[in-house]
C-alpha cells in the first residue's frame, strides 16, 4: 500500500489546519487592537496588514504565511520520505486552509505567500523564479496584486521548463500532480478577480514610495 493511499487524508487534513491559522487577523488584533477585516479590502493577508500602516506588522504577517507553506510541504516530505506527490497534496492542504479557514467561515486570504513558500520549497528553482518576477514587476508598477498575477501565471511555465517530470505521461501520478499545481495557480487567480477587474479598468492603485523616515 502506497503512502498516499493510507495516510493522505491525514496529510491533507494536517496541512488544511496549519494553513487555516489566520496570521494576519491574529498579528493585528495583537499588536494593534484591529480587526483586519474591516480594514481596505478586509482581506487577511499581509498586502491588507500593510494598510494599516504598520510595515513591520505586515512583513510578520507575510512571513509566518509563507512559512506555513513551507512547513507543510516540508511535513508531507518528513512523513512520506520524500515523495513528491505528498508535497503536492500537502501544498494543496495548507493553500486551501489559508484561502478558505474553517474558525473564518471560509473566508480567508488570496494564498500567494502561502502558496510561494510551499513552491519553494516543492520546486525550489520555480519558487526563487517566481520571488524574483514579483520583485522585479513590483519595482517597475509599485502594484502588488500585479506582481502576484504575473508571478503566478508564469510558475507553471517553469516547473513545465525545469521539471520535465510532471509532462511525462508514463507516470501518470506526476502528470497529475502538474495538474494539480496548475489548478492551485488558477484557484490563487480566481482569489484575485477584483484586482484583475481593477487592473483591466485602471483603477488598480500603486503603493506610493514612504520618502520619510518610518517610526
Amino acid at each position: 500500500m502506497t503512502y498516499l493511499s493510507s495516510s493522505s487524508a491525514f496529510l491533507f487534513l494536517a496541512t488544511y489546519f496549519l494553513g487555516s491559522i489566520p496570521f494576519g487577523l491574529i498579528w493585528t488584533r495583537l499588536f494593534l487592537k484591529q480587526d483586519i477585516r474591516t480594514v481596505g479590502s478586509h482581506n487577511i493577508g499581509a498586502t491588507n496588514v500593510l494598510r494599516t500602516g504598520n510595515k513591520q506588522i505586515a512583513a510578520l504577517t507575510l512571513f509566518c504565511d509563507a512559512l506555513k507553506g513551507s512547513l507543510a510541504v516540508y511535513l508531507a516530505f518528513y512523513l512520506s520520505e520524500g515523495l513528491f506527490e505528498a508535497g503536492m497534496l500537502g501544498l494543496c492542504g495548507v493553500v486551501l486552509g489559508h484561502i478558505f479557514p474553517i474558525w473564518l467561515g471560509f473566508k480567508g486570504g488570496k494564498g500567494v505567500a502561502t502558496l510561494a513558500g510551499g513552491i519553494l520549497v516543492l520546486l525550489p528553482i520555480v519558487g526563487v523564479l517566481a520571488l524574483l518576477t514579483w520583485v522585479i514587476v513590483f519595482a517597475i508598477s509599485r502594484i502588488s496584486s500585479l506582481s502576484a498575477l504575473i508571478s503566478i501565471v508564469g510558475a507553471p511555465f517553469c516547473a513545465a521548463c525545469f521539471y520535465p517530470c510532471p509532462l511525462c505521461y508514463k507516470e501518470f501520478s506526476c502528470f497529475s500532480s502538474f495538474l494539480l499545481f496548475i489548478a492551485l495557480c488558477l484557484l490563487v487567480l480566481f482569489r484575485h478577480s477584483d484586482n484583475i477587474e481593477r487592473l483591466v479598468k485602471g483603477e488598480e492603485k500603486p503603493f506610493k514610495k514612504n520618502k520619510g523616515a518610518s517610526k
